[in-house]
């Protein structure tokens, strides 16, 4: 579908009140440009007569009435309590799933409350997963979610509509706004963003879409065996949101101050061997989680401060998997 100017102006116009925590209003204001993203596919293992459908042909995954037992039925669905009580064999009948659970899971730890240039990472993670919600809205799915801040994440139940959009959204804003941990008091990031995804692999039933958004600095070995294991029954995107700064630092002609909350660092000069071992070293961390995405077909796109969250969310859509 071609876009006309207008739409194009709304897309990439700025409309963020804020820098440094995602303004709820802003992320409301989203739903008109999460229109014009491309829809998502269903898995090929989930994908039978109709928009979506359970993974088990035949039969849905939720439950809706038993009915005495005919010639054909299934003996794997007889539902033995009814047909215990009743002395005759009674069926289970169940409900052909329609929507697909979306599952966004955003990162608003300490590292995310940092930017030199554009706004925060927490406020760019927080813009790219209200488009993903207003597209689950548009496409009838269900909108659940883990928001992952340090220590500590908070989860929402798959729900359908703009009022699980709402909440998510609420939460996203909340979240963001309190004051970050330091990284001290955070301790293990990467444990607790493990336990978070360990969780999700008993919220996500079969044929769920997964969306993890956020700097890619809690995705250790043991996160991505959680993801490795969802990957199994479930669709998976990786959003990584990255800061100019991180990718490789520029020649200083003098200290430069970078504040992360109250605390402020001094980045003095460096010779070359030195800011080309920071290079190398983001390099080989985005080479390694590009890898993995390789490996579990996964969807992978990256999002910085100083870019537009539409065209990147676009391009995590449309990336092959």
């Amino acid at each position: 579908m071609a876009l006309r100017p207008a739409m194009l102006a709304q897309i990439h116009a700025p409309v963020a009140t804020s820098r440094t925590v995602p303004d709820q209003a802003e992320l409301i204001a989203l739903a008109g440009a999460a229109r014009s993203l491309v829809g998502w596919q269903p898995s090929p293992r989930a994908r039978q007569k109709g928009e979506y459908r359970a993974p088990l042909k035949g039969r849905g995954m939720e439950y809706l009435e038993s009915r005495p037992y005919q010639a054909g039925d299934d003996v794997r669905a007889l539902d033995w309590r009814l047909t215990a009580r009743l002395g005759k064999p009674h069926t289970k009948l169940f409900r052909e799933e329609r929507e697909r659970p979306v599952f966004l899971v955003v990162d608003l730890g300490p590292t995310m409350a940092f930017a030199t240039r554009g706004c925060f990472k927490r406020v760019q993670a927080a813009r790219a997963a209200a488009l993903l919600a207003w597209k689950a809205v548009e496409s009838g799915d269900r909108i659940g979610g883990i928001v992952h801040a340090g220590k500590h994440h908070r989860e929402l139940v798959p729900a359908r509509g703009k009022l699980a959009a709402m909440r998510l959204l609420h939460l996203l804003a909340e979240s963001g706004a309190a004051a970050p941990e330091s990284l001290e008091e955070n301790g293990d990031s990467a444990s607790s963003q493990a336990l978070a995804l360990r969780r999700l692999r008993r919220l996500a039933r079969p044929g769920s879409l997964v969306f993890v958004i956020g700097d890619g600095r809690g995705l250790d070995e043991a996160a991505c065996k959680e993801l490795a294991e969802l990957r199994r029954h479930c669709e998976l995107g990786l959003l990584l949101v990255h800061d100019p700064l991180e990718i490789s630092l520029p020649p200083l002609t003098r200290p430069l101050r970078v504040r992360q909350g109250l605390q402020e660092h001094v980045l003095n000069a460096l010779p070359d061997a030195a800011r080309s071992a920071y290079a190398d070293r983001f390099a080989a961390r985005e080479s390694s989680l590009a890898r993995f995405a390789r490996e579990h077909r996964a969807a992978l796109a990256t999002l910085l401060t100083t870019a537009a969250p539409f065209e990147s969310v676009q391009a995590l859509l449309r990336a092959p998997r």
